[in-house]
């Protein structure tokens, strides 16, 4: 089944004869970047958003990454958290990060004369709400996965049969993604949260999170590893080095590492 939707993969890129990637280096994008590439050589080019709410290192991943695949790698600035619509972080706030997103990315296929624009929506990413989705239909965006039919768990596969070591990369969506909805988003609260998530990163904890509720830190952590956690971790400076960077508390979420965890307030309440 990954062989035929690989070729299937290779032929809609190929009719596209050339594309600009959104292309943020997680494995999604990835996947098409490096299609891209080898379907349609220097007509494929892929584009990195910078803003606050990118995780520093995954920007250096991402760079990383299309320099093994060969692809050209632009990056451009986006200024979602200007927009008060994004940074009062309503459920659809990711509707006017990705609206933001691409406007810019329209404007720079014009000036460099591309006709397509395509992005790493998988056909899992279809049924979870996602409403940065709507925003890139809007302005006529290709998800190439998504119009094949591949899934998340194929994006890996595909990945791993074309060599890409990092096909098995947990999810890391943006850092916005921390807050609860409601909860107004900052620069300083961005740098915050990315500085406490990078801090557990160089522990060797990973996939991790750490959400943000006002003053008071969440540490997720896959459930299992908890008691491994709480054993080997040292407390007292964790808790003193979150504290430095301003928060009051800080916890750690004992239902362990959930993806997308705060839409569930959405799930719950269409469920009223």
């Amino acid at each position: 089944m990954g062989v035929e939707k690989l070729a299937a993969l290779r032929a809609l890129i190929g009719e596209l004869e050339q594309a600009l990637i959104a292309y943020s280096g997680g494995i999604d994008s990835t996947l098409v970047a490096k299609v891209a590439s080898d379907v349609l050589g220097d007509r494929a080019v892929a584009v990195t958003a910078v803003s606050p709410s990118l995780f520093p290192a995954d920007l250096e991943d991402a760079r990383i990454q299309a320099a093994a695949i060969g692809i050209r790698h632009e990056l451009i600035e986006t200024h979602e958290l200007e927009n008060p619509n994004y940074a009062t972080n309503p459920v659809n706030r990711c509707y006017f990060c990705k609206s933001e997103l691409h406007d810019r990315l329209r404007g720079l296929a014009q000036e460099w004369g591309y006709d397509y624009i395509v992005d790493g929506v998988n056909a899992d990413d279809l049924q979870d709400y996602r409403p940065g989705i709507a925003a890139a239909k809007e302005r006529g965006v290709r998800s190439p996965l998504a119009e094949v039919g591949i899934s998340k768990l194929e994006v890996r596969e595909i990945a791993k049969s074309l060599g890409l070591p990092w096909w098995n990369k947990p999810a890391q969506p943006c850092l916005s993604s921390r807050f609860p909805y409601g909860e107004a988003i900052t620069l300083e609260k961005l740098q915050r949260v990315g500085h406490a998530e990078y801090y557990l990163r160089q522990q060797g904890w990973e996939p991790c999170r750490v959400r943000s509720h006002g003053d008071t830190a969440r540490i997720e952590i896959p459930q299992a590893q908890i008691p491994e956690f709480i054993h080997q971790t040292d407390l007292e400076k964790l808790v003193h080095y979150f504290q430095s960077l301003g928060f009051t508390y800080v916890t750690l979420d004992l239902e362990g590492f959930r993806s997308g965890n705060l839409n569930g307030v959405i799930a719950a309440g269409r469920d009223r």
